[in-house]
C-alpha cells in the first residue's frame, strides 16, 4: 500500500452548486431527453437506439437496476424502461475501458481521490487485475493465477468461518445458486448480501406476520385497488415505473395517500412517458393525500390511524373484517389492548402532522377495502424498521387487505435481482430443509451455524476474525455504513476480491492482497461449451423471467459470473464431487439442480423459457398464512421511535440523488429536488435554519452523535427545504461516515441510516 493515505470517503471539494426551481413534474419529456443524453454520450447514437430496444423486453434482456416487474401483457416498444434504467445499461455498455495500461498509469491511492462520480465515468474493466502487498498499482493477471490465489487464500484459514462472501443484487439466479453452493461446499454461511443493509427488516416482518418475506401483490394489483399507500419511498427517482402503476390506479378510479417527510415530485403529478400526447399539459396528479411525517414517525402515526379505527369499529362494527380475522389472524385481542396504552396527545408530536389530515387519512382507509401499502427504505432503516413493517400488516389484516386482487403489501426492492438471490439461498440463515435438500442432491455435508450478514461480517473482519472477502458484485465500502471502520475492517484483510463490471471505491479501498475480477454485464452475450446462454431473474414481485444480452463483450477479458463462481470453486476444493465446468458449461444444467433443490421451479427450464417467464408461490397471495408460527396471520405489537432528540440536535437521513443508483453515481443533478452539479448539500426546515443562524448555502460540517461516540462529515451546504423541523436530508455515499455501526434495526440487523443524530457547525 502506498505511504500516503487511501481515501475511504468522497472528496470533499465543492463540484459549484446551481439552484433552479423545483418542477413541478416528473418524467416526461425531460426524462426521456435526459436518458436519450446518457446513453448517447455513453455508447454512441446507434447502439443506443438497439440497446434500449431490447431493455425489459421478452426478448431482450433484464434491466440491470431496479426489481421492479414488467407487464406481463403487452411491453412498450422501444419505452419500456425509465430514465435511470437507461442511464444504468449506459454505465454497463459503455465505450470507455479501464485497461491495464490504465491501472499502470493510476496508483491506487490517486484514484482514491477522485469523487465516485469520476471513478464510475473511467469505464469497464476489461482484463483480471491484482494487486500484491506492498504494491501501488493493479497489473494484470491470468485468470487461472487469479483463482489459484483465490483457491491458496481460502484453504490456507483456520477455519471456513474466517471468509466472508458477499453478494449484490444484481447477480443471476444462476450465478447466485452456485455462488452459495460454493461457499457452503466450503463450510460456512457468511453470506451477507445487500438486502442485508435495505430490505431484511422487510423480510423479517412479513415473515413474522405472513409467512413469507415478499411481497403479496402483483403489478395487475395496482389496477383493481381502491386505495394505495406509499411510504417512505421516492418512486419517482428510484422506481420510475412504479409511476405507471399508480397512475393506472387512478385512472380505475383508485386513490393515492402518500407517507413521507420529504415531497417528492414524482408522487405528486406525472406526465406518461409512453404517451408523447401527454408530455405537455399540467401531468396527472397522482397523490390524492400527502402526510408529511417527521423521520422516524411512522409507527406513531399507524397507531393514531388504528386507534381511530378501533373506536370507529366499535360503535359501527363495520370497519374491521371480523370475519377475514376470525378465519385468518391470531392476536387480535393483544394488539386492541396494546393500542389502548397509547394516548393521541403523546403519539401526535412524533408525527409532525395534524390529527386533521390523520383523520382524513383514516377515512380513506376506513370506506376503502382493496388496498395497498407500498415502502422502501424510509420505513426499514431504523432502529424500529421491523416494527414498522409489521405495524402495516396490522392495518391490512384489520381491514382483510391481503390475499385478494387489488390488496396487499408492496416492498418496492431495488437491484434487479435482490429478491432472486435470496430464494436461491443467498443468506446467511439458512432454512434447515434448503440445507438438507443441498446435502440430498450434491453429497456434501452443509454447514449449520449461521453466518455473518453485512454488520456482524465488517465486525468480524475489524477483529481480525475474518481475513478474506469475496464481493460479487457491488460497492461495499460506499453502500455500508460507517465508512472510516468499514475501511479499517477491509484493510485488515489478508484478501479481499471482487466481481465488478466496472471501477469502484471497494476496489480502492483493499486488503493486503486485491483482485479485480471483470465480468459479463446484462446486455452481452454470454457463450459457454454448449453455446449462447441465457439468465434469469426474479423481480420484485416473485415472476421468474429470463434474460438475454444481445451485445458481443467489450473486452475478451471477461467471464460471466457462473464461470467465475466455477472457477474460484475448481480451484479451492480439490476434492469436490461437484462438477462446476460442465455445470458452467450449459446453464440449463444449473437450473436442473435449482429445480431439484429450491420449491417452485418445477420444470424450470421449460417454464422460464415462456415468454414473460412464471410466478413463483406465494402463501400470502393465495390467503394461505400456515408457514407462521401460529399458522395464521399474526397480529404484533409494535413500538413507536424512542429517540428523542437533545437541544440543537437534528435528525439525519441518507436519500439518493436523481442522478443515482444505490452507490452508481451517473451524474451530479438532483433536478427533482432543485439541486445541479453537486452533492454535498444538508436538506434543512428555513425555521430551524433561522434557529441555527443559517442561511442558504452556508458551508456546514456535519457530526454525528451515538453511544458517546462522534463521527464527523466536513463541508456541506445547506438549502432551505420543504421537510418537517429538526428533520433534515443528505446524499449517501456522502454522508456514510456518519451512520454509527452499532446503529441498526432490531432484529433485521439493518444499519439506522435514516435515523442518524447529529448536530451542524457553521465553518
Amino acid at each position: 500500500m502506498s505511504e500516503k493515505k487511501i481515501h475511504s470517503q468522497p472528496p470533499e471539494k465543492l463540484t459549484g452548486i446551481e439552484l433552479i426551481d423545483i418542477p413541478t413534474s416528473a418524467v416526461g419529456a425531460k426524462a426521456i431527453s435526459s436518458a436519450l443524453t446518457h446513453i448517447k454520450n455513453e455508447v454512441g447514437i446507434k447502439k443506443a437506439i438497439g440497446l434500449l430496444a431490447k431493455i425489459n423486453q421478452k426478448d431482450g434482456f433484464d434491466c440491470p437496476g431496479c426489481a421492479w416487474p414488467d407487464p406481463d401483457a403487452k411491453r412498450a416498444f422501444l419505452a419500456e424502461y425509465c430514465e435511470n434504467g437507461a442511464k444504468a445499461v449506459a454505465e454497463e455498455a459503455t465505450k470507455n475501458k479501464v485497461s491495464p495500461l490504465f491501472f499502470a498509469s493510476h496508483t491506487v491511492q490517486k484514484l482514491s481521490e477522485w469523487s465516485d462520480y469520476e471513478i464510475g465515468k473511467s469505464g469497464r474493466i476489461t482484463h483480471p487485475m491484482y494487486l500484491p502487498e506492498g504494491a501501488t498499482n493493479y497489473q494484470e493477471i491470468s485468470w487461472d493465477d487469479a483463482f489459484s490465489l483465490i483457491g491458496k487464500e481460502l484453504n490456507d484459514l483456520d477455519s471456513p468461518d474466517e471468509a466472508i462472501f458477499y453478494t449484490s443484487g444484481r447477480t443471476s439466479n444462476e450465478a447466485a445458486f452456485l455462488y452459495q453452493l460454493f461457499v457452503r461446499q466450503f463450510g460456512t454461511n457468511n453470506l451477507p448480501d445487500c438486502s442485508n443493509m435495505c430490505h431484511e427488516s422487510s423480510g423479517v416482518g412479513l415473515s413474522e406476520t405472513l409467512g413469507i418475506g415478499k411481497g403479496s401483490v402483483t403489478l395487475d394489483d395496482f389496477n383493481h385497488a381502491d386505495l394505495v399507500i406509499v411510504m417512505g419511498q421516492n418512486p419517482g427517482t428510484n422506481h420510475p415505473r412504479m409511476l405507471t402503476a399508480l397512475s393506472d390506479t387512478k385512472k380505475n378510479g383508485g386513490k393515492i395517500i402518500t407517507v413521507n417527510p420529504l415531497p417528492e415530485v414524482g408522487l405528486l403529478n406525472y406526465k406518461d412517458p409512453q404517451n408523447p400526447l401527454k408530455w405537455i399539459g399540467k401531468g396527472q396528479d397522482l397523490t390524492d393525500l400527502f402526510l408529511q411525517v417527521k423521520i422516524n414517525g411512522d409507527v406513531a402515526l399507524l397507531k393514531i390511524i388504528l386507534k381511530l379505527m378501533k373506536a370507529r369499529d366499535e360503535k359501527t362494527g363495520t370497519v374491521f373484517n371480523h370475519q377475514f380475522i376470525k378465519e385468518k389472524t391470531a392476536g387480535l385481542e393483544e394488539l386492541l389492548t396494546d393500542l389502548d396504552t397509547f394516548s393521541i396527545d403523546e403519539l401526535l408530536p412524533q408525527t409532525g402532522l395534524s390529527l386533521e389530515k390523520i383523520k382524513e387519512a383514516t377515512e380513506l382507509i376506513i370506506n376503502n377495502n382493496k388496498i395497498i401499502i407500498c415502502w422502501a427504505m424510509g420505513l426499514t432503516q431504523h432502529k424500529n424498521g421491523v416494527d414498522n413493517i409489521r405495524e402495516i400488516v396490522n392495518l391490512l389484516l384489520l381491514k382483510g387487505s391481503i390475499g385478494k386482487k387489488g390488496a396487499g403489501t408492496c416492498p418496492v426492492r431495488g437491484h434487479s435481482n435482490v429478491q432472486g438471490d435470496r430464494t436461491m439461498g443467498i443468506w446467511e440463515k439458512p432454512k434447515d430443509a434448503f440445507l438438507d435438500n443441498l446435502e440430498k442432491e450434491f453429497s456434501f455435508k452443509a454447514p449449520r451455524k449461521h453466518g455473518y450478514d453485512v454488520v456482524t461480517a465488517i465486525e468480524a473482519m475489524h477483529k481480525n476474525d475474518a481475513k478474506v472477502f469475496i464481493g460479487m458484485g457491488g460497492n461495499f465500502i460506499s453502500a455500508t455504513p460507517d465508512t472510516e471502520f468499514t475501511a479499517e475492517a477491509l484493510i485488515n484483510c489478508d484478501l479481499t476480491v471482487h466481481v465488478s463490471t466496472k471501477l469502484n471505491r471497494s476496489h480502492l479501498v483493499h486488503g493486503k492482497q486485491a483482485l479485480i475480477l471483470p465480468c459479463l454485464g446484462r446486455s452481452e452475450k454470454d457463450i459457454q461449451k454448449s453455446g449462447e446462454q441465457f439468465i434469469s431473474i426474479e423481480n420484485s414481485m416473485g415472476v421468474v423471467h429470463q434474460s438475454h444480452g444481445h451485445l458481443n463483450p467489450c473486452s475478451e477479458g471477461f467471464l460471466s459470473e457462473p464461470a467465475i463462481v466455477g472457477g474460484i470453486a475448481t480451484a479451492t476444493l480439490k476434492e469436490n464431487k461437484t462438477n462446476w465446468t460442465t455445470l458452467v458449461s450449459n446453464y440449463d444444467l444449473i437450473r436442473d439442480k435449482i429445480e431439484a433443490t429450491i420449491a417452485g421451479f418445477d420444470n424450470y427450464n421449460n417454464r422460464v423459457r415462456i415468454k414473460g417467464g412464471f410466478y413463483l408461490p406465494n402463501n400470502a397471495r393465495e390467503n394461505n398464512y400456515s408457514p407462521t408460527q401460529t399458522g395464521k396471520a399474526n397480529f404484533t405489537i409494535n413500538k413507536p421511535s424512542d429517540i428523542r432528540l437533545e437541544e440543537n440536535q437534528f435528525m439525519m437521513m441518507t436519500i439518493r440523488t436523481h442522478d443515482q443508483y444505490n452507490t452508481t453515481i451517473y451524474g451530479l443533478d438532483d433536478r427533482y429536488r432543485g439541486v445541479l452539479n453537486e452533492r454535498r448539500v444538508i436538506f434543512m426546515n428555513p425555521d430551524d435554519m433561522k434557529n441555527q443562524q443559517l442561511t442558504k448555502l452556508d458551508k456546514v460540517d456535519l457530526v454525528s452523535h451515538f453511544n458517546d461516540e462522534e463521527r464527523v462529515a466536513k463541508g456541506f451546504l445547506v438549502i432551505p427545504y420543504a421537510i418537517p423541523k429538526s428533520c433534515t436530508a443528505t446524499y449517501f455515499p456522502e454522508t456514510n461516515v456518519l451512520v454509527p455501526i452499532k446503529s441498526k434495526a432490531r432484529k433485521s440487523n439493518t444499519p439506522a441510516s435514516k435515523t442518524v443524530i447529529i448536530t451542524i457547525h457553521k465553518q
